[in-house]
């Protein structure tokens, strides 16, 4: 009887490993997207955007914008069942990946985590040169060459082609990755969702099919799609470590964001999109990491840009995040990973 239960448990084993990869990786480890947020005034911010990081973009320095609460500076991710890394350990980071490079893949959210990780690894050496470099108006370029670390942000919104026709305007080819060849690195961080929901006078063509009223959260899904297949057939897991940067939750139901303060508590509704970027990773034969950040993000009302994004107070931006805040907790969730991958 008992060999009987344990090839039970073997098989059921070998099956949970073919069939869902992506959560045999996360069960494994500590489930960092459940949590709460704790006011940590002495280990927190991690920087100074102004002094520490000139090169940080002006939408995301709230503080140098005017903004005139900090505590949004100070809050600590906890996560529920373990803990992070006490701090986030930069020259670890930059040892462990010397001669490496890591690459973001996604919209201007992407770009926020990208910025902030930048910031986490120069502040950790601020003694060390650092160069910065825009070879395309879609590719940035992060280097520390003292340990030949590189961390590059691609632009890319939706993940699969974007073409302009001059008749139909912006068309969203849901079945069509013609730029993975840019796709290159020894750590990959994908991210699409943000653009989905700004699909003002867009077209979506699935083969020679062009949809004008897709709805976009079905789009989503087929694209998502298209792109976890390109992973599966190109990326040697072997050679690269894959990760979704999940959705971070924008904040424009009713006054949105504004004059937010604190970050909310406790259970939070259904996220729009979630379930899709599960199911796809799931399905995945490839190991991609999810990096789970809505909840997390749902919860931080109080860390979107607000009025303070440097154009003016008619402009209120509940989509993006101050810096430092909320990404550099992405970071240490990411930092936390790659130890363990």
């Amino acid at each position: 009887m008992a060999f009987y239960f344990r090839l039970c448990a073997l098989v059921f084993a070998v099956l949970l490993s073919a069939a869902s990869p992506l959560y045999l990786v996360q069960a494994n480890a500590c489930d960092f997207s459940l949590g709460n947020w704790v006011l940590d005034d002495s280990h927190y911010p991690l920087y100074d955007a102004s002094r520490d990081c000139p090169f940080i973009g002006r939408g995301f320095n709230c503080l140098r914008n005017g903004r005139p609460d900090q505590d949004y500076l100070k809050y600590r991710w906890k996560p529920s069942g373990c803990d992070l890394p006490r701090r986030f350990d930069g020259v670890n980071f930059l040892e462990r990946y010397k001669g490496k490079k890591i690459m973001f893949v996604g919209d201007s959210i992407s770009n926020n985590m990208w910025q902030s990780l930048t910031c986490l690894l120069h502040n950790a050496v601020p003694e060390s040169s650092y160069a910065l470099s825009t070879p395309t108006k879609y590719l940035s370029v992060f280097t520390i060459p003292e340990f030949d670390v590189s961390i590059i942000w691609l632009k890319n919104g939706f993940l699969v082609d974007v073409v302009h026709d001059k008749e139909k305007g912006r068309i969203v080819k849901l079945d069509s990755i013609k730029s993975g060849y840019m796709w290159k690195g020894d750590v990959l961080i994908f991210n699409t969702y943000h653009w989905w929901t700004h699909l003002n006078e867009v077209q979506f063509q699935v083969g020679n099919e062009t949809i004008k009223n897709m709805d976009p959260m079905e789009a989503y899904k087929i694209g998502l799609t298209t792109w976890s297949k390109w992973i599966d057939a190109n990326i040697d897991p072997s050679m690269t470590k894959v990760l979704f940067q999940g959705i971070a939750a924008s904040h424009f139901e009713g006054e949105g964001c504004l004059k937010e303060t604190e970050p909310e508590e406790g259970a939070q509704p259904p996220y729009p999109g979630v379930e899709i970027v599960k199911n796809v990773l799931s399905s995945m034969s490839y190991p991609v990491y999810l990096l789970d950040i809505t909840f997390l993000t749902q919860l931080r009302i109080d860390g979107h840009p607000s009025i303070y994004t440097g154009k003016g107070t008619s402009y209120v931006d509940c989509s993006h995040w101050c810096l430092a805040g909320a990404p550099d907790a992405w970071n240490e969730i990411l930092y936390a990973v790659l130890l363990g991958l």
